[in-house]
């Protein structure tokens, strides 16, 4: 079945930030759901597993049961069949898919192609600002990355004219990070705020001294490429498809 993966030269590894393209989920989740902790049917999720596995010609996928949390765990700690709480990822081993699954968070996807070191993270807002990114750069560094060589690349999130917030939001980055103010804007409502979620993530991802670019995708607009946890709590729908990003070497 045809996927339509967003790519980037910079990363020099396979990889694909994966759309709702292809699949065969039904409904809400229509196309290439990939979220285990969806209510799509299982089956359905582990053939949309299966056709992202192939299109990589992959022969493990690996992921974790993500939390917005800003942990960190190495690919060969991983039990697939009892996945840990984390939402960073770090390998070396060659033909071991790595992935991440969003629907308005950031998907990360890291690579220092010569030193043979990967990474994916899953970056909302309160991963962000956490330190995930932070740790994904210091654990790969750990194996034997170079943090000037590492190439990271911010996959389809949901854009700062689509990111809504309140006054509790902005106050909460005022405490725990006042120099991120700047990737607030005025909204059209009083005491609403318009968050720059790739921005912030970008700015971090430069901070802790590696090369950061995003793919410019937006998750709220473009629905028949992305599923999209805004649009559907506006629309009032039950639930919501993850698509995912996946790397390897």
């Amino acid at each position: 079945m045809t996927t339509r993966p967003v790519t980037a030269d910079a990363l020099k590894v396979t990889h694909g930030f994966f759309t709702r393209v292809g699949g065969v989920s039904k409904g809400l989740y229509e196309g290439l759901n990939c979220g285990l902790g969806s209510d799509d049917e299982p089956s359905a999720v582990q053939t949309n597993r299966k056709i992202v596995m192939d299109a990589m010609q992959a022969d493990t996928l690996l992921s974790v049961h993500q939390t917005h949390s800003p942990d960190v765990v190495l690919a060969e700690e991983i039990d697939p069949e009892n996945r840990p709480k984390a939402d960073a990822i770090v390998s070396c081993t060659p033909g071991q898919a790595i992935g991440v699954l969003t629907a308005d968070c950031t998907p990360v996807l890291f690579a220092d192609h010569a030193a043979g070191v990967i990474a994916c993270a899953h970056a909302g807002w309160k991963g962000a600002l956490a330190g995930v990114l932070e740790n994904t750069v210091e654990a790969m560094v750990a194996q034997g990355a170079d943090r000037s060589a590492i190439i990271a690349v911010a996959g389809p999130t949901i854009s700062q004219r689509n990111y809504e917030v309140g006054a509790e939001f902005l106050e909460r980055f005022e405490a725990e990070d006042p120099e991120a103010l700047h990737f607030f804007a005025n909204g059209v409502a009083a005491e609403k705020y318009q968050f720059d979620l790739p921005g912030f993530v970008l700015s971090r991802l430069r901070a802790s001294g590696v090369s950061a670019i995003w793919t410019g995708h937006c998750t709220y607009e473009d629905e028949a490429k992305f599923f999209s946890f805004r649009r559907t709590t506006h629309r009032k729908e039950p639930d919501y498809g993850r698509q995912i990003s996946i790397i390897r070497l």
